[in-house]
């Protein structure tokens, strides 16, 4: 008789590395008798994924914790695996929720990265996790005792991994760590920096895109600029998260040397790289946020024009420096200059997108009728619905091709194919 195959149901939280993380895990689980269930609400085993980052990821995990907890009750479920970063940071939280079967923190497999064996981001892209962990102690970030100490992985393993996506029809290999920029600091092989990495991963062979998400503003060298500039499988594409503008803001969050680079970042970067596409992320709310000093992150922002920005309101993070100190603003006004924030935003993206309407423009379809330009990057800047025409119909998920935009939707775009 053969034996019955578990099913397996998977929920992803947080970001693209924990997304890989569970990529690794559940590919590694297919190949000891394990399937993946057809009904995402059904199955032998669930495992949730969590992330713990700040307040409104715990508050995301814990529910969905409660709902698959539910759903074992209901019958749905046999067993519920809950792991990541939320038990790998709360471990005796296991008894606020009765009915999880496995309590498990970040697995071992998982810090030190391997190839995954299964990818949710469908054939045309992929994050290619370079890093694992964190060498800044930023005073508002837990990440580092999550994560641990920055370990790269080798070299020759991410080429591997890059070699077998590309083989698979992936067009879009989007680098992926805590912080890539650093990537080589920890091994002792020559030759083995970021932009020595994006060489290599330049020269081989195909049509294919390689992004870098997330760049310290201090660690931008001329060596990465020059790749952005003359690598032919290079995106024009830098998310150099700010955090904030003021000085004083930044000297408590420790941000080091970054203190100076932040005020520069966005001209620097758009004179050194022309046609670049920014994007950032800021925080309001820290300690120290004076209503002055907001005033003046809302100016640095409308003079550094950039493309996309999120922002997020502070949320004091148990263990961390930044939750002792003194002079925090109070939730309501964090949350409220927030708000103000990327309602500048929107305001600026409805003049930058207006100007890009009737353009002609790179893309990758990434999904039937859904196409990503350069400048969009994947889960946070938003799509263009490719215009249903016969032409547009026998476009692939996978192909590149050159898509004119005729209307703006939101963060989102309509084109039809140039």
């Amino acid at each position: 008789m053969t034996k019955k195959k578990t099913t397996l149901a998977l929920v992803s939280l947080g970001c693209a590395k924990n997304a890989v993380d569970l990529q690794v895990m559940a590919g590694n689980l297919l190949k000891k008798d394990c399937v993946m269930s057809p009904d995402p609400d059904r199955a032998d085993v669930v495992i949730v994924n969590t992330c713990a980052f700040i307040a409104s990821a715990r508050e995301e995990a814990e529910a969905e914790i409660m709902r698959a907890i539910q759903l074992k009750q209901n019958g749905n479920y046999g067993k519920v695996v809950v792991t990541g970063c939320y038990p790998e940071r709360y471990p005796k939280a296991h008894a606020r929720f009765p009915g999880v079967d496995v309590w498990q923190g970040v697995p071992e497999e998982w810090i030190e990265p391997k190839m995954p064996e299964l990818r949710f981001t469908g054939k045309a892209f992929a994050y290619l996790k370079i890093a694992e962990g964190c060498a800044h102690r930023c005073s508002y970030c837990a990440i580092p005792a999550i994560r641990g100490k920055y370990r790269s992985r080798p070299m020759d393993a991410i080429l591997r991994e890059a070699k077998a996506l590309l083989k698979s029809g992936c067009r879009e290999l989007n680098i992926v760590a805590q912080d890539p920029m650093l990537y080589g600091c920890d091994l002792k092989e020559k030759r083995c920096t970021l932009p020595d990495l994006l060489w290599k991963l330049d020269r081989l062979p195909g049509d294919f895109w390689v992004r870098v998400l997330y760049s310290y503003p201090s660690e931008i060298t001329e060596e990465f600029l020059d790749w952005l500039n003359t690598g032919k499988h290079a995106v024009k594409y830098v998310d150099v998260p700010l955090q904030h503008t003021d000085p004083d803001v930044l000297e408590k969050m420790n941000r080091g040397p970054a203190i100076q680079a932040t005020l520069v970042a966005a001209e620097a970067l758009r004179a050194a790289v022309p046609g670049i596409t920014l994007r950032t992320t800021v925080m309001t709310g820290f300690p120290g946020e004076t209503e002055l000093r907001f005033n003046a992150l809302r100016a640095d922002l409308k003079r550094m024009q950039f493309d996309h920005l999120g922002a997020f309101a502070y949320s004091p993070e148990e263990g961390t420096k930044g939750a002792k100190m003194k002079g925090r603003p109070a939730r309501t006004v964090a949350e409220a200059r927030e708000r103000l924030v990327m309602s500048d935003q929107a305001k600026l993206w409805k003049v930058k997108a207006k100007r890009l309407v009737g353009g002609v423009y790179d893309a990758l379809c990434v999904a039937p009728g859904v196409v990503r330009m350069a400048s969009q990057a994947p889960d946070v800047d938003g799509v263009t619905y490719l215009l249903d025409s016969p032409k547009a119909r026998k476009v692939q998920v996978g192909d590149f091709l050159r898509v004119k935009l005729v209307k703006v939707c939101g963060f989102d775009f309509e084109g039809e194919l140039a």
